[in-house]
């Protein structure tokens, strides 16, 4: 499941009543805090208490390095500050100093998209326990607050003991329990955050309470944690269209039947769908009937897009704890997190390719990038062009609930059980209202500079004018995915000491999680002139886009916010012109598939110890068996007569999974490790509906496009080898490096292929846009299948340095850095529109940058806690356009950076003040098209995106 923007909740609703209940068993916490002083001092300490509280920069960092020593795998850590208190706001953003994490997508205020050396399917868990954002496989981190959060362990590899799905790595966040602390403890944070170009504050609470008491059954403890945090955000940006083929502007040049600069539709004059698209060499031609004939390449189209919305995510942790003796211990933890969303996307798009005017001289209306068939700047008049106001609400609630016991039997074993049960929810919807016109003229430059499109229209002040603008498609569409999972595990550690074989591990876990998904569609079209419609429906941005390009800065919508307050009578409206846009099914949501999955797992490892050459030489050999059952039912609806019929389908694999580490202390304060073990990335359940979901012919190439999944996909396996080597040269402070390989088997890519759809199943029979539906009609269909495998490897480089013996005033400084560089290689197999496999592509990973580092400044002296970072990773392929537009097919993305800072102020030892600030320098995200040799950023770059910068301000106080 792949969530959108979205909406805020009613105010009454379950998350209401659950953040209630939370609130009144806070104040109970709250109000007898003398009292849980007064036992605490008359009560005997724990001699097995542990306690978590670290303060600052440095101590943070230290911690980190700590558990990187003492972890048999690979590991990274991230380690709250104090109570509470990540060095970022969200998980993500506290991720992107990790050593060999990428992250992108910062848009809204924060970073979306984050990926373990280049792979972005990481297994996310919450203390040791699987998580899920609603139909998905994975869980929206950036919805788990780091208020919530004790520390952050990315594992880069595993052993049998842990979780084999996510090829990536795993992450696993560690929540507060109330034994991790000696007594009462009381933490409360306020932040305020400013968002630019949003240009509002947004606020963020969260409070702490946990206490530990001896009774007459043993000691218990008691936690509550609670965040609420609201954002108010916009995202700016302007794109040109893709790049097709246009015809000669010299009429002389140009083949029988065409105008100066008409483009080019005919599949059989050009076949769109190649990856490295046309040449683009000046003089460049073209077969026509035999004769070759010059042409150009040019965008079809120019969009701006401006996105307002409001994000509010309100979040709950609570955990109980029982220990009756000094030989078990109980720990009953429940976490909610929820998301609330709306945003109102203000969309401005013009064709650029209206052939039909381009006055006396249509080679005095383009000019082109030197030595090429580029158009870089054209004017062209009377061009069609659309506003669209898309509304789109979300709402997504995830709860767990989960049961833990310890034992300690007898001497030599120890046994872990674990029970929890887990749904999440999501649920959107989205309106969009398009009003459109003919200009009377456009000039464009693709790339005014910078790599940024300008463009204005001969009066831009008419974009303003509701009277010049017609309402026409109103697009109603919603979904919903649910998911839930029940799991019960029991693991357990012998102490055998048979020699070399120190300890075995043994564990059993069954898993049984469903999933399902529902959406409703409809359109209609009103032909209505906006200003007749009333003031209340218009709404007008401004000021937008002022450091991207020379482009238009305001421009009139229909009113989003009010067409949705007033959804039933804009849905009548358009009823009284299109008696079949409302009927009585269309407001329900019809489910598009069922998922039952039952998944058991068996592990069992030996830990062993020995010597090589008088140094300790350790480690793990182990093996996993994973056995998943999945039943599926699909559910379709007859384009005539809307009846729902169901197919149903079943699966079964199995999988061994071998895991070995072997770690050598070669020397003092040196640690080498050599580990391998495979890992799983099981399908998304959406990838396995196969019912086709239809698009027309829109572009008027001749045919329609549509997607459709494969139910017999099979997981992904990858083949993992890490070597790594630590040198502690000095306490506190460490250099270490690591050499990986990751060969990946049975990775999941889309493959297209044609398909004839019958008149009675297909939606667009009535359709004029893409020819005569009567007698049915041609799809491309993209499907995913197992056709490709790959590999991914690197090296990574870390270093955190507090150097001794400095001058008083920068004792307490010290640096923390990581380099990645990172090599991707798999095959894409590349099918015509039969479906016939016709070459294989050797292409990179999406998403992974072949370099990235990042650099820490901390300083740690007295009252006052700083960093300064700076994050950088090169240009990636982002993802492939449509294959109805390959000129070239792959997007690029151009390098990105952030600079942040944070500093603290300790006012005593009950509170501190911070201030800090995010992409200070106020980056942008661009793109270009590339594939191979063809295009480059100037000539076909694509959309810029204005990220904006954020500054923060936060009052702690803890006791």
């Amino acid at each position: 499941m792949e969530r959108t923007q979205g909406p805020v909740a009613a105010a009454r609703n379950p998350f209401m009543l659950k953040v209630t209940v939370a609130s009144l068993m806070a104040a109970g916490l709250l109000s007898s805090a003398s009292v849980w002083a007064q036992a605490a001092a008359e009560k005997t300490e724990p001699t097995d208490a542990t306690t978590v509280v670290v303060t600052g920069v440095k101590a943070s960092m230290i911690k980190s390095l700590a558990n990187k020593r003492t972890n048999d795998q690979v590991v990274e850590s991230v380690v709250a500050e104090d109570i509470g208190k990540l060095p970022d706001s969200n998980v993500v953003e506290a991720l992107q100093r990790v050593t060999g994490i990428q992250v992108t997508n910062r848009a809204g205020g924060e970073v979306g998209t984050l990926s373990i050396r280049g792979l972005p399917d990481a297994q996310t868990t919450w203390n040791g326990r699987n998580i899920f954002t609603a139909s998905g496989t994975q869980v929206a981190l950036q919805d788990i607050p780091s208020t919530l959060v004790r520390q952050i362990d990315v594992y880069k590899t595993r052993d049998a003991s842990q979780l084999e799905t996510g090829i990536a790595g795993q992450v696993d966040v560690k929540s507060l329990r109330p034994f991790d602390f000696k007594g009462p403890k009381v933490s409360l944070s306020a932040r305020e955050t400013y968002l630019d170009p949003a240009k509002k504050a947004n606020p963020q609470l969260s409070a702490m309470l946990s206490n530990r008491w001896e009774t007459g059954i043993g000691e218990v403890g008691a936690l509550v944690n609670l965040s609420a945090s609201q954002t108010k955000y916009r995202n700016e940006s302007v794109t040109p269209g893709a790049m097709v083929p246009f015809v000669s502007p010299n009429a002389a040049e140009d083949p029988a039947g065409y105008t100066p600069l008409q483009r080019i539709f005919d599949n059989n004059i050009w076949t769109p769908g190649t990856h490295t698209g046309l040449p683009m060499a000046a003089g460049s031609t073209l077969n026509f009937n035999g004769k070759a004939y010059p042409y150009y390449l040019a965008r079809d189209a120019v969009f701006q897009s401006d996105v307002e919305g409001e994000r509010k995510r309100p979040a709950a942790n609570i955990a109980l704890q029982w220990k009756p003796n000094g030989d078990s211990v109980y720990t009953f933890e429940s976490m909610y997190n929820g998301y609330r969303d709306k945003s109102f996307n203000r969309l401005l798009f013009s064709f650029v390719d209206w052939w039909g005017d381009l006055g006396s001289n249509p080679a005095g209306s383009i000019t082109t990038f030197p030595g090429t068939n580029v158009i870089k700047s054209r004017s062209v008049n009377n061009v069609y062009g659309f506003n669209s106001g898309d509304y789109t609400t979300s709402a997504t609630d995830s709860r767990i609930y989960a049961l833990n016991g310890k034992w300690d039997l007898g001497d030599r074993l120890k046994l872990e059980g674990d029970l929890s049960y887990q749904s999440s929810s999501y649920h959107s919807e989205f309106t969009a209202t398009r009003i459109d016109r003919v200009a009377p003229s456009i000039n464009v430059d693709f790339n005014a500079g910078g790599n940024n499109t300008a463009f204005h229209f001969n009066n831009d002040a008419d974009l303003a004018n509701p009277a010049k603008w017609n309402v026409a498609q109103f697009y109603d569409n919603a979904n919903r995915n649910k998911g839930s999972a029940a799991t019960a595990s029991l693991s357990g550690v012998y102490d055998a000491d048979w020699g070399a074989l120190q300890t075995i591990q043994f564990g059993v876990r069954f898993d049984d999680r469903k999933a399902s998904e529902a959406n409703r569609t409809q359109s209609g079209t009103l032909n209505r002139n906006l200003a007749s419609l009333g003031p209340e429906y218009s709404s007008t941005n401004s000021n937008f886009g002022t450091g991207i390009s020379d482009v238009p800065r305001s421009w009139v919508e229909p009113n989003a916010y009010y067409i949705r307050d007033h959804i039933d009578d804009w849905r009548k409206l358009y009823n009284s012109v299109d008696r079949n846009f409302l009927t009585t099914d269309k407001l329900s949501l019809q489910k598009t598939f069922e998922v039952d999955e039952k998944t058991n797992n068996l592990f069992l490892m030996g830990n062993t110890q020995n010597e090589l050459f008088g140094h300790r030489l350790r480690g793990n050999f182990g093996v996993r068996y994973v056995k998943v059952d999945t039943d599926m039912t699909f559910y379709k609806v007859d384009a005539t007569t809307k009846a729902v019929t169901s197919s149903s389908a079943s699966k079964s694999t199995s999988k061994v999974l071998p895991s070995m580490t072997l770690i050598y202390d070669p020397a003092k304060d040196v640690v080498m490790r050599f580990n391998y073990g495979e890992t799983l990335r099981r399908p998304n359940f959406g990838d396995l509906n196969p019912v086709l979901q239809l698009g027309d012919d829109v572009s008027k190439v001749g045919y329609g496009s549509g997607s459709g999944g494969n139910p017999d996909l099979k997981p992904t396996r990858s083949k993992n080898f890490d070597l790594t080597g630590e040198w502690y040269f000095q306490k506190d402070s460490a250099v270490y490096g690591t050499l990986f390989n990751r060969k990946i088997d049975g990775l999941v890519v889309n493959l297209r292929h044609k398909v004839h759809v019958d008149p009675a199943n297909d939606p667009f029979r009535n359709s004029t846009s893409g020819g005569n539906h009567t007698n049915g009609y041609d799809y491309v269909i993209n499907s995913p299948v197992n056709a490709s495998n790959g590999t991914i490897k690197g090296a990574e480089l870390g270093l955190i340095y507090f150097p001794k013996g400095l001058p008083s005033l920068l004792d307490g400084m010290g640096i923390q850095g990581s380099y990645t560089r990172l090599t991707s290689s798999q095959n894409v197999p590349d099918a015509n529109d039969a479906g016939v496999i016709v070459a294989q592509l050797e292409t990179p990973f999406f998403g992974v940058s072949k370099s990235s580092y990042n650099a820490t400044l901390a300083y740690e002296k007295g009252p006052i806690s700083a960093r300064l970072s700076y994050v950088w990773r090169s240009g990636f392929l982002a993802s492939n356009e449509a294959a109805l537009f390959a000129n070239p097919i792959g997007i690029w993305r151009h390098p990105e950076k952030s600079v942040d800072m944070q500093i603290s102020y300790k006012i005593n030892d009950n509170m501190s003040f911070d201030i800090s600030g995010v992409n200070l320098t106020n980056e942008m995200q661009q793109q270009y098209y590339h594939f191979g040799n063809a295009g480059n950023a100037q000539v076909t770059n694509f959309g810029t995106v204005q990220i904006g910068r954020s500054v923060s301000a936060a009052l702690r106080w803890r006791m």
